[in-house]
């Protein structure tokens, strides 16, 4: 049997990373919230 989870960092940023993140209104929202908060890293 293979491993479930195979991480790439490519797919990663693609899927959960800042620009991602801003190009949708919930992403945004995701930001706002997380720079709220005070989060050093807000997005991968």
């Amino acid at each position: 049997m293979s491993q479930t989870y195979n991480p790439k960092k490519r797919k990663r940023a693609k899927k959960h990373g800042f620009l991602s993140r801003t190009k949708t209104p919930g992403g945004k929202a995701v930001l706002s919230r997380r720079r709220a908060k005070g989060r050093k890293k807000l997005a991968v």
